[in-house]
């Protein structure tokens, strides 16, 4: 209830639509559902070694050995990884400082296979007794299939770096999302809840409806998810996304799942949608929190797309662009989804159709 108040607020408030919001779809089970976990690492007053979450608004970490919302997989990999760093004695990095060498670790899990990625962010490529950690911990967890090394030497609050190196097994997992395989990297983006994104995706293929006379636009399309499954109903699909290694993924999952009516671009999504010539009919569109740019926007509306289906994780920045569209577009569906319960996030779908 609290989330559809807030899609309905942002919505009236920011963008002055009065569409009706209809009721956020909710999960039955809401614990450990992240597929992704990222914790900070550092040193305590004692010298030992401690991960867990940051104090709200600081850079404090609050030691936590299990989070309730995170795949229980990870837990007793986490507490191993600070056991045999403290026996191993390898340094954990300081903010302060800049110096140390272990900085965060990122797991991933797949919920349709029995696969895990350990992510290990550090300052530098190799590390004093790196190959007998990665044997230790292997050992101590077989249920983890790869292991990266993410180098981040950068005084910046950015988690990742841009240089990874696989350490142990393939260097990526892959999982489902209505019946397509998708494969993920280390630093590539994939819906954080596997049973919620099921029904935020059959939302936004429920509204495709174009014909396979009609090319779509997937844009911000990351490793390709909604784009490969809105190949099933289109001509063709255009897939866009700037980041080199989630374009990469895209072309595979592709490949993996046969479907040969989509082209994959690697670009910005304004600039390229601005120079496109192709007659484009639909537009998906799933940008970053942050939302659209008026670049990307304002070409939406001078190349007159007919429907566009934007799915956002934030509603102020949904409201903002929905609002500058709405001047030329109808809002005709807004659909709230509960992607990340005991949080106040929310995804929301919104549907736009042209105004004649």
């Amino acid at each position: 209830e609290y989330k559809t108040k807030r899609v309905k607020n942002a919505m009236t408030r920011i963008a002055d639509v009065d569409t009706e919001v209809l009721p956020c779809i909710g999960m039955e089970d809401p614990y450990h559902y992240r597929n992704k976990i990222q914790v900070p690492f550092a040193k305590d007053r004692c010298g030992k070694v401690k991960y867990g979450f940051y104090k709200e608004n600081t850079h404090i970490i609050v030691p936590t050995k299990q989070c309730m919302i995170e795949d229980k997989r990870a837990a007793p990999i986490l507490w191993d990884i600070k056991l045999l760093l403290e026996e191993m004695k390898i340094p954990i990095y300081n903010e302060k400082s800049g110096k140390g060498i272990l900085r965060h670790v990122l797991i991933r899990t797949s919920f349709h296979y029995p696969e895990v990625m350990v992510v290990l962010v550090t300052t530098i490529l190799n590390f004093p007794g790196q190959r007998n950690f990665i044997n230790s911990l292997v050992q101590k967890h077989p249920e983890i299939t790869t292991i990266v090394a993410n180098v981040n030497a950068r005084k910046t609050n950015v988690v990742l770096g841009k240089l990874d190196k696989v350490l142990y097994g393939p260097g990526k997992i892959k999982d489902d999302i209505l019946g397509l395989t998708f494969e993920i990297s280390a630093s590539s983006f994939f819906q954080v809840n596997p049973i919620q994104v099921e029904k935020l995706y059959s939302g936004v293929f429920n509204l495709i409806n174009c014909s396979k006379k009609e090319t779509l636009l997937d844009a911000y399309s990351r490793v390709g998810t909604i784009g490969l499954l809105a190949a099933k109903k289109a001509k063709k699909v255009i897939s866009v996304e700037s980041n080199k290694s989630a374009h990469k993924n895209a072309i595979g999952n592709a490949k993996r799942n046969n479907l040969k009516n989509i082209e994959f671009i690697c670009d910005d999504a304004s600039e390229y949608i601005a120079k496109c010539d192709e007659q484009i009919d639909v537009v998906i569109m799933d940008p970053p929190r942050s939302g659209s740019d008026k670049k990307f926007l304002s070409t939406l509306v001078n190349k007159q797309i007919k429907k566009i289906i934007y799915v956002s994780c934030n509603p102020e920045t949904l409201a903002r662009d929905v609002e500058y569209l709405s001047k030329h577009y109808d809002v005709t569906f807004i659909q709230p989804v509960d992607m990340f319960p005991m949080t106040s996030h929310v995804e929301t779908i919104v549907l736009l159709q042209l105004r004649r």
